[in-house]
């Protein structure tokens, strides 16, 4: 029984019944009519979720580091110089794919806790007077930390520099759950994958490529095949596919659309940073700390929490899963072991995150944490009912 509870992890996310019916189509000929009048469309309406008009949308087989290699493979050359800044574990894998794919990585080294640092970023490439930096690579969410970084701080980084510099973002953690804006930033490529804001299950690496990026590809010599954007748009260009789709991820992909925009995406957004600040009342009432340094920092999507001293963070997330048969995330890199993560993104709702609350409280209680139990409940509790619309008109 226990796997009915949802899941509190950041991604993958728990999937509504609605797309897990949407997946479980039988096999069909992927160049038959009826297939282009599906993916074409799904192309098109996922450029609305990323907020571009001039971006183009390509999909791959693969999970979000798929989308990452693909990102730095059409683009870039051996040895060109990349900037990226780590603090986190999945800005640090970032960095691991491009010193593997032979790229020369400027990294600069910053707080777990802390987010994009826009103004090293310009200084940066303000000393770049030859224009050697190809690219700035970002992580809009990082899920090991919960932080969630300015990438529009980014951009006018990079433009007070006057540089030339391409812009890449990982948006895999918060694309479809916090706002994005593609164009408006001016980013070059955005990554995302299925199993986190969009609620399917994980196996599609989703971008979204500006020109300037498809400009950069045609003369780009880092080796690719599988993920080569020029196959890949060739081939969506009349509504197919080079290779095999991932057929029940498209079909998913499209009811998840349709219900993103069912629900209206400003209000997905409103729900996502309702869900969190709940969550984020119920550590504050815990006595506990959150990763994140600052509030403009707080990610909507996952919280990350520090244990007391002396505490094995992994410990609780064990019990509560073994106690309870509840997951949550556990802490990652330096985190490992001192920290643990509630994600809250997805299809989430306040009764079900009041569910995780309750839970991850019994399992503190259980190991003897220094909490009261119920307090977490109560302040989310008190926060969902004076934030809840239908509570506000029973109120008047």
């Amino acid at each position: 029984m226990s796997n009915q509870n949802p899941v509190f992890i950041p991604g993958p996310t728990n999937i509504p019944d609605r797309l897990r019916l949407a997946m479980q189509v039988q096999t069909q000929d992927h160049r038959a009519p009826d297939f282009i009048e599906t993916f074409a469309p799904v192309l098109e309406d996922t450029k609305k979720v990323f907020g571009t008009t001039s971006g183009q949308v390509v999909t791959y087989p693969a999970s979000g580091t798929g989308g990452w290699e693909a990102a730095v493979t059409n683009t870039l050359n051996p040895g060109d110089k990349v900037l990226v800044a780590r603090y986190g574990v999945f800005s640090h894998r970032w960095i691991d794919l491009c010193q593997r794919h032979g790229l020369d990585v400027q990294v600069i080294d910053c707080p777990w806790g802390s987010g994009a640092p826009a103004e090293q970023f310009e200084t940066a490439l303000s000393k770049d007077n030859a224009h050697q930096i190809r690219a700035v690579l970002v992580t809009h969410n990082e899920t090991a930390t919960g932080v969630r970084s300015d990438i529009s701080a980014v951009r006018r980084a990079i433009d007070t520099a006057n540089h030339p510099a391409m812009l890449f973002v990982d948006c895999v953690s918060s694309l479809a759950s916090m706002p994005f804006e593609f164009d408006e930033w001016g980013v070059d490529i955005a990554v995302s994958g299925s199993q986190k804001g969009f609620m399917l299950a994980t196996g599609m690496a989703i971008l979204c490529v500006s020109p300037k990026a498809l400009a950069a590809s045609a003369t780009a010599t880092l080796p690719r095949t599988f993920f080569d954007f020029r196959d890949m748009m060739q081939a969506n260009a009349s509504g197919g596919f080079p290779y095999t789709p991932p057929l029940q991820l498209i079909y998913g992909m499209r009811e998840s659309l349709k219900m993103l925009f069912e629900e209206g995406l400003e209000n997905v957004y409103a729900r996502h940073t309702r869900l969190a600040e709940g969550v984020r009342r119920a550590v504050d009432a815990w006595g506990l700390q959150l990763v994140a340094e600052a509030p403009e920092l707080y990610s909507d999507t996952v919280s990350a929490i520090y244990v007391p001293d002396g505490i094995n963070s992994n410990a609780l997330t064990d019990h509560a899963f073994n106690a309870y048969g509840m997951s949550f995330g556990i802490g990652l890199g330096q985190l490992d072991g001192k920290a643990f993560r509630i994600g809250h993104l997805g299809s989430l709702t306040d009764a079900m995150v009041l569910s995780g609350l309750s839970t991850i409280e019994m399992a503190m209680a259980d190991l003897h944490y220094p909490i009261n139990l119920g307090s977490g409940v109560a302040a989310a509790q008190d926060f969902y009912r004076k934030g809840s619309p239908d509570h506000a008109k029973a109120a008047a």
